[in-house]
């Protein structure tokens, strides 16, 4: 398992009966999540500490309830980079701070390829990806089908002070994107994709990951550069192992680009302790 632990402004304090107290800058939120299955709390006190706490509903969806004055949004760095964060539908809060761990593999990649690198980050959410990339001088191409994710992932940008850099924010269905590109005979020397399990594009395309995801590939493989660097597939679809990604990445990319080809679980440690929490998947490709 790959973790995230070089964060200041974020950490697990606690984890127990399903839930997760966790601190974001100063702030510290309370938040449920499915892989703590376990019943004693280390730190019983500090869940006094919370902020907001959130709740699920039976019917599906739930809500945050504020314990302390809280902004409507605040900012975390990691290293150089800085997002804003805010309380959002559905428990989330705009940020996946185990993807750190990928955005220091993708900074040092770009880094050492010493040539400039094109980028497209599909399923691109808030940004945390197109921000590590820019950060490290790539040229990015940015695709969600959400107006408000595109417009959060530039405040990202602006508030890591790299509006300078060439990010292109594209609100469009990734298939669909994708297929232009290839019309386009636009090319890509790395390529970043979070899909969801299920969800709509911006014209209420369906997306399935389970019969989707292998075309889409496929249809990546057509913007692929002639010298890729690398391939990334996250995935937060529960019971879907890494070998899965592994499979799909050498059954596709690496019959074309002979490289390496990695998976695993991605995770964050817990404040003074040994405990981790498992918190998603990835497959990777990458040069030799």
């Amino acid at each position: 398992m790959r973790l995230a632990h070089d964060w200041n402004d974020y950490e697990i304090l606690d984890m127990a009966d399903g839930r997760k107290l966790e601190r974001w800058g100063k702030y510290i939120l309370d938040r449920p999540d499915p892989q703590v299955i376990w019943k004693e709390k280390m730190h019983p006190e500090l869940w006094r500490c919370a902020h907001a706490k959130y709740y699920r509903s039976n019917k599906g969806g739930g809500h945050w309830e504020n314990l302390k004055e809280l902004p409507s949004s605040w900012q975390v760095k990691y290293k150089d980079l800085t997002f804003n964060i805010k309380q959002m539908g559905f428990k989330h809060t705009g940020l996946f701070p185990e993807q750190a761990v990928n955005w220091d593999f993708m900074i040092n990649k770009i880094k050492n390829a010493k040539r400039k690198i094109k980028v497209l980050n599909l399923f691109a959410y808030t940004g945390g990806a197109t921000v590590a990339c820019a950060y490290v001088g790539a040229d990015v191409v940015h695709v969600d089908s959400s107006k408000g994710m595109v417009s959060w992932a530039k405040e990202n940008i602006a508030s890591s002070n790299l509006t300078d850099r060439y990010v292109r924010f594209i609100v469009d269905d990734v298939v669909k994107f994708v297929k232009r590109e290839i019309r386009r005979g636009n090319k890509y020397d790395a390529i970043i994709m979070d899909p969801p399990s299920y969800g709509r594009g911006a014209n209420g395309e369906v997306w399935n990951i389970e019969d989707n995801l292998y075309d889409l590939i496929k249809l990546c493989e057509e913007v692929l550069s002639d010298n890729p660097l690398f391939f990334l597939i996250n995935s937060y679809t529960t019971g879907m192992s890494p070998k899965v990604l592994e499979n799909i990445l050498s059954l596709t990319i690496n019959k074309k680009y002979k490289g390496r080809i990695s998976s695993g679980e991605v995770g964050l440690l817990t404040k003074d302790s040994t405990l981790i929490l498992p918190c998603g998947i990835y497959g990777l490709w990458e040069d030799e």
